[in-house]
């Protein structure tokens, strides 16, 4: 036997041996080291997200992943995307089942949901997407749709919430005589329910007796008939016989801009009325009875409340009774005067002198427009001529008949409609009988909390001084910047679509367009602002006056509107076409929707997709008339879902209808408009984050939580909002990978629609 023992072995060979050790051992640690650098290295670049899947459209120069954004909106923000669904949790399991069960499911289909997602192996995945595409949409059609608010009266709670921040807010109350301590004076003495209480009827029968008396209580000054309607229409916003506001002509100039013209309607008329539409000119009516019985007793009450003798009630009432019956036997319901062309019958003042002359229509109107100049060659816009003329008739019958109490009536009618203007500044006694009259014709009224209630009220007279605290509180040059990337990035989309015409007249319209922030721009400053409401006295703890110096103000609101000022409504929040503008209102640029500390992620997710949808929907007759792309595109998305949840039953469903393409093709399109709009956005500035999520991930994270909470669209539709993600995802530019598991998908649907 040969010894191998190294004490055996040659030296020149132990040698070699030990050299060859040390060179593996040397090479096993050059190639740990060399592994160890390679990994710490990726590691390096998945933090700084150069290699996040996610990171579509990132600056790669950034050394770090996207920072949290740690505001005190942002943090709530967080909570609320942290409590939905994680998109990306279970992409395969998401997109047709995307909100929390508990909210939109009843408790079979959550055992089912729950039963599915623990038992199914991977394998199932695809089967059970169709199950689940079937019962979620039965589960919305069944229940979401009932109990889901939209996210535009959401839009408009979170601007009645911030108003009323701002009017309770003590941190910078300014001088005493302010325009927005002023504004808060009014708001405090509508919430001081107690004194209206205590003050009862009081302030009205001080106003009686201001306007000359009134002939229920056996004393009345005479006063002119039409000095007496002048001076309500004047001085107390109230209209008896017939309505009086501005509005727009039913044509436009040559400017594009809609002339502004005084408008002359029938009356609001409090007795119960029911039509017979399908009888001819005049239209019979049927009173109810019964309705006319309640009717009677609410003006009973009414007047009991004023302090009315017994005496004189059922006399005063049952001539009011009979002078309403006469003048709501000539109204028309609107649909009726539409179908036999009742609306914008065009008159001078002149000519509507001689249609009616009960009327001294020159002097009411010069009042109601005080002090704007009315001629009589002023043209009107009359909206049921017919009711116009036999409400003359009818005045001139009671003023000069001889008959008991005529003229009297005629007063009572202006005075009793001028305590239906008042009712809201008296005591709840008023307001309650009004309601229980409401609720017996079947007209079942909101109560809403006293706060709303005196917001809305302070709107009307205050909406130019809460337009500019709402715009000191709103990031204008974040909402101005979302605003154009999210048009621009429609005026692309609109651009590539295939159109009939080489040169589409809407291709023109877009690119005209200018989309506006809107806002105040007659005053700018709080000295301006303070100048303006300088003769309007708001007196502390008297309601009542308030409310008074209330409906002057909306007078004065109106004659804005009639010399072309630009007027904004306060609690608008979708964007609207004037001219060659798209105004987007300052309400839609508020919390949950947006914040301008939000990550644009956010942003861009959620308000820039409802503002490409809301544009969309106001350019749809142009873009229908011009391309069929739109309708192309929605048919590729609903093949899309009908390939994932079809089944049997698939052939049996209800088509399509025209609205539900074209709701879909908005949709679908304004969230691709969304999406491109914020990756344009991040070559030029970097994101934040939010619960570790940023950029695309959490532009569809934040996508799929608000589609979740509020219903984004006009017609229904079988699939949740959050199914568009998966077809956006279809296109891998988008996501990592497609978020559709199952293997039952075309060829030609494995690219974006």
């Amino acid at each position: 036997m040969i010894d191998e023992s190294p004490l055996a072995m040659p030296q020149s060979v132990q040698k070699s041996r030990i050299s060859t050790k040390q060179w593996q051992i040397l090479l096993v640690l050059g190639s740990s080291v060399i592994v160890l650098l390679l990994l710490g290295l990726c590691l390096h670049f998945i933090s700084s997200g150069a290699f996040d899947p996610w990171a579509v459209g990132v600056n790669r120069a950034s050394p770090r992943p996207a920072p949290p954004c740690l505001s005190q909106a942002c943090l709530k923000a967080a909570e609320r995307l942290s409590a939905s669904a994680d998109p990306f949790a279970q992409p395969c399991d998401h997109f047709l089942f995307t909100c929390s069960p508990k909210e939109v499911l009843s408790s079979r289909l959550r055992e089912k949901h729950r039963g599915e997602a623990e038992g199914q192996s991977g394998r199932m995945q695809g089967e059970r997407w169709r199950n689940r595409g079937r019962n979620a949409g039965r589960a919305r059609e069944s229940e979401t749709f009932a109990v889901t608010p939209s996210v535009q009266s959401a839009q408009r709670t979170a601007v009645l919430q911030l108003i009323r921040e701002i009017l309770e807010s003590r941190d910078s109350p300014g001088p005493e005589n302010s325009a927005e301590q002023k504004a808060r004076r009014f708001y405090s003495t509508c919430l001081d329910t107690e004194r209206i209480e205590k003050a009862g009827p009081e302030p009205f029968l001080k106003l009686i007796e201001k306007l000359g008396g009134w002939a229920v209580f056996g004393k009345r000054h005479r006063s002119d008939f039409n000095a007496t309607l002048s001076l309500l229409m004047k001085d107390y916003f109230t209209f008896p016989f017939f309505n009086v506001y501005v509005g727009s002509g039913p044509s436009k100039n040559n400017t594009g801009h809609q002339q502004k013209y005084i408008q002359i309607d029938q009356p609001d008329i409090q007795i119960p009325v029911e039509w017979i539409s399908k009888k001819p000119i005049p239209i019979p009516r049927k009173k109810k009875v019964q309705d006319l019985r309640h009717f009677l007793l609410s003006r009973v009450q009414l007047l009991s409340l004023l302090g009315v003798p017994s005496s004189s009630t059922s006399q005063h009432t049952g001539m009011f009774v009979q002078l309403s019956s006469e003048l709501a036997q000539f109204t028309s319901p609107l649909l009726y005067r539409l179908e036999h062309q009742l609306l914008y019958h065009r008159l001078t003042v002149r000519e509507l002198q001689a249609q009616a002359p009960a009327i001294d229509w020159l002097g009411c109107l010069r009042a109601a427009f005080h002090p704007l100049t009315v001629r009589e060659s002023d043209v009107v816009y009359l909206h049921n001529l017919p009711y116009i003329t036999h409400m003359s008739k009818i005045i001139q019958k009671w003023r000069f008949t001889k008959e008991f109490s005529h003229s009297d009536t005629l007063h009572t009618f202006m005075i009793l409609s001028l305590l239906n203007t008042f009712v809201p500044a008296l005591d709840s006694r008023f307001i309650e009988i009004q309601r229980n009259f409401s609720a017996v014709l079947g007209k079942t009224e909101e109560v809403v909390p006293r706060w709303s209630h005196c917001v809305q009220q302070t709107e009307i007279g205050f909406n130019t001084v809460l337009q500019n605290l709402i715009r000191e509180r709103v990031g204008v040059a974040e909402a101005e910047d979302l605003m154009h990337s999210v048009y621009s990035s429609l005026k692309s989309d609109l651009a590539d679509l295939p159109w009939r015409n080489q040169n589409p007249s809407i291709l023109h319209k877009v690119m005209s367009l200018s989309p506006r922030l809107s806002r105040y721009t007659e005053f700018t400053t709080k000295e301006n602002l303070d100048e303006q409401y300088s003769n309007v006295p708001i007196i502390e703890g008297d309601y009542f006056s308030n409310y008074l110096q209330l409906l002057i103000l909306r007078r004065k609101n109106r004659n804005k509107v009639f010399s072309h000022m630009s007027i904004s409504n306060t609690f608008a929040v979708t964007p609207h076409l004037t001219g060659n503008e798209i105004h987007f209102p300052l309400g839609m640029f508020l919390p949950p929707l947006f914040h301008a500390s939000f990550p644009r992620a956010v942003n861009y997710a959620v308000l820039g997709t409802l503002m490409a949808k809301d544009i969309l929907h106001l350019l749809m007759p142009d873009i229908q008339a011009q391309s069929q792309a739109p309708e192309t595109v929605s048919q590729c998305v609903w093949a899309l879902y009908g390939n994932l949840t079809g089944g049997p039953d698939r052939a049996q469903r209800a088509p399509v209808t025209p609205a539900q393409h074209w709701e879909t093709w908005a949709q679908y399109t304004a969230l691709q408009i969304a999406l491109q709009a914020y990756q344009d956005s991040l070559t030029q500035q970097e994101d934040t984050s939010l619960s570790g999520l940023y950029h695309n991930r959490l532009f569809f994270a934040a996508f799929s939580q608000v589609s979740c909470d509020f219903e984004l669209h006009y017609d229904h539709l079988p699939f949740a909002d959050s199914f568009l993600l998966a077809a956006i995802c279809m296109k891998s530019d988008f996501c990592p990978q497609s978020m559709i598991c199952t293997q039952n998908i075309p060829e030609h649907f494995k690219q974006s629609c």
